[in-house]
């Protein structure tokens, strides 16, 4: 049984490391060099002391070589100060990650990490597959810090993916994928043994649905979930697809600045350099490394001429058991190339209704309420934008509404 053959493999688990794995052939062609190079610069000029602590953008500077050593370091401080028992297990363990990656002692946060992975479990076999992102990110951080138990929480959160029947998430799966990769590099090789099976299994389910998301154009699972879908297939032995034609994709979207957003920038990355989140326990730190200070650039400049464009915001609940039923509309005036935040402000400055709130995240400023009406993560409730009836893949400090365009707000259960 699995459970009985744990403290023989856990020899392996610290004896063995992880082994070699395969690399996609395409790359970044030379002429295309600097498009990606003035995008990471883009990511790097973001980080700022009043910045969110984004440990992702940490881990693709160090994975692909950082620009601007001055953020490196301040970013890398921001991390060190933030409270572990802050953060989610997620957050927690891109942290680790980021500190790893950076060379630098992650201390208790691994402790932290594992005792929180230990705590946690699918409730039940319909819980949205989304639930598992974190779970995957804090296995992955544990594999590469070759904790005792990491085995155990693989067999755990291996048969709760296996169980779970709600709809395929790509970038769950994406990670699901990388976690579980990093567990297996670490246990013997033999065909036979239940936890390769087990592994395989898991695998086997995860890289099938990602293949299966392949777009025309090459992108998986759309343009932000391509990154890390990169990552998931070419860490599979034998696993193909048309890289290159995903590759001259995603540099097409870069062109037309679909990756404006460091977020993006930083999931993006690591693949245009052929690197994944594997990688991470094998960067080499160097102080002498030559690095180059980026301008700062903002990435939604609005030029002082722009003419104004009108836009139309609708809030809407119509969610039964919320007791405020509504649906109403504003018609905005903002200057060409705003973002959709100046929208929402201009709204709530006609019309106290429109009143909302945000908290700062990882990939920009994310609604919270709208009218007095608050997600509730344990109801499965958000704020949802649409443009028309087409669901928003940006934020409102990204997105930048057009003229005529009707943007609703759309308290949603998912």
């Amino acid at each position: 049984m699995i459970l009985l053959a744990i403290p023989v493999l856990s020899l392996f688990w610290a004896m063995r490391g992880a082994s070699a794995f395969p690399r996609s052939e395409c790359s970044v062609p030379p002429e295309k060099q600097a498009l990606v190079e003035d995008l990471q610069d883009i990511m790097e000029s973001s980080v700022t002391p009043s910045s969110f602590p984004n440990p992702s953008i940490l881990i693709a500077m160090n994975l692909v070589g950082g620009h601007n050593a001055e953020a490196q370091r301040l970013l890398t401080h921001m991390i060190l100060s933030t409270d572990p028992e802050d953060l989610t297990t997620g957050q927690l363990a891109l942290n680790v990650m980021a500190l790893a990656s950076s060379c630098q002692n992650p201390g208790n946060r691994v402790l932290v990490l594992k005792k929180k992975m230990e705590n946690w479990s699918s409730s039940s076999p319909q819980d949205p597959h989304s639930v598992f992102y974190g779970p995957s990110l804090g296995l992955l951080a544990l594999c590469q810090e070759n904790q005792e138990g990491t085995l155990e929480l693989a067999v755990r959160l291996s048969k709760m993916l296996l169980a779970n029947v709600s709809p395929f998430n790509m970038d769950t799966g994406a990670m699901a994928t990388l976690a579980l990769t990093c567990v297996s590099n670490k246990i013997p090789e033999d065909p036979e043994d239940e936890y390769n099976q087990l592994f395989g299994q898991v695998l086997t389910k995860m890289v099938k649905h990602i293949s299966g998301r392949i777009e025309d154009n090459g992108l998986i699972g759309g343009s932000y979930s391509t990154g890390l879908a990169m990552q998931a297939l070419s860490v599979q032995p034998g696993e193909k697809w048309n890289c290159r034609k995903t590759m001259e994709t995603v540099l097409k979207e870069i062109e037309q600045n679909r990756f404006d957003n460091p977020m993006s920038i930083a999931q993006i990355l690591p693949s245009l350099y052929g690197k994944t989140y594997l990688d991470v326990p094998y960067v080499a730190c160097s102080t002498d490394q030559e690095v180059r200070q980026s301008l700062p650039r903002n990435s939604s400049p609005v030029s002082t001429l722009a003419s104004n464009i009108t836009v139309t915001y609708t809030i809407n609940n119509q969610l039964r058991g919320v007791e405020l039923i509504f649906n109403e509309t504003e018609t905005v005036s903002v200057k060409k190339g705003s973002v959709l935040l100046v929208v929402l402000e201009e709204a709530q400055c006609k019309n106290p209704t429109f009143k909302f709130e945000y908290k700062m995240t990882s990939w920009g400023l994310y609604v919270t309420s709208i009218n007095n009406i608050y997600e509730v993560e344990n109801h499965r409730t958000y704020w949802q934008f649409l443009s028309g009836k087409i669901p928003l893949d940006q934020g409102v400090s990204y997105y930048v509404p057009y003229d005529n365009e009707h943007i609703t707000a759309n308290f949603t259960q998912y």
